[in-house]
């Protein structure tokens, strides 16, 4: 009997697919919602690291120019009015609120420091905006996958014991296939899980830094056009 019950459990089918194809469609379900908020979470990460490293480099390159003693007018005309990158555009929103605040006659409009620095901080805060988007997608999916995956093994795990019940026979080629399937479901929510929260972590510490530089370059910007218009 025992031999009978192993020659079975060997003539199943474990893929991924033939697990998947067994399954009740809840637990289908649940495999499918996995499965895209991991694709969808990896197609995150990939554009965030590649956005990341290219907002570095156009940092340093604008920091370079910036601080190499050329005219801030004539750095501001060859920026022109499409930005690069977030000093650009924090240093392009401080500089036209600088040319607005003279007037005519060439003197300057009351309150024009406070304007200028709102004005660089209304850019950072877009700036934030753009750099953090997607990245509450990886923390729900780092905190909620874990438990979707839960749901659907247990109930793999319930359709398998009412499965045991209905055919009243407890041997493995009868449990095998319906735990297994249940445990597929835990197995999709870890591999969407541990991705997601190792980036988030990793996203969030660079998005913290850039926008640190962001805030750096505006309060040395700031200092800048405060000893012009103390002269």
């Amino acid at each position: 009997m025992e031999t009978e019950t192993l020659a079975l459990a060997q003539e199943i089918d474990f893929s991924f697919w033939a697990l998947f194809m067994r399954a009740t469609p809840t637990v289908q379900i649940v495999m499918i919602l996995l499965i895209v908020a991991s694709f969808w979470s990896w197609a995150i990460i990939i554009q965030k690291l590649i956005n990341y490293r290219r907002a570095r480099r156009l940092a340093d390159e604008f920091d370079r120019a910036f601080w190499s003693g050329e005219p801030l007018d004539e750095l501001f005309d060859k920026i022109g009015p499409n930005p690069r990158g977030g000093p650009e555009t924090v240093f392009a929103a401080g500089m036209m609120e600088w040319r607005r605040s003279h007037r005519a006659d060439g003197g300057l409009i009351t309150g024009a420091q406070a304007r200028i620095d709102r004005s660089m901080d209304v850019a950072i805060a877009k700036e934030e905006e753009n750099i953090t988007r997607g990245l509450n997608f990886l923390a729900t999916v780092g905190s909620a996958a874990p438990f979707v995956g839960l749901f659907g093994t247990v109930w793999g795990i319930k359709n398998s014991f009412e499965e045991i019940a209905i055919q009243q026979n407890t041997n493995l080629a009868v449990v095998a296939p319906g735990i297994a399937e249940a445990l597929i479901a835990t197995g999709l929510g870890l591999l969407a899980a541990i991705p997601a929260v190792v980036f988030y972590n990793k996203l969030s510490t660079d998005s913290d830094r850039i926008l640190a530089g962001y805030s750096a370059f505006a309060d040395e910007f700031s200092t800048i056009l405060s000893r012009q218009l103390d002269s």
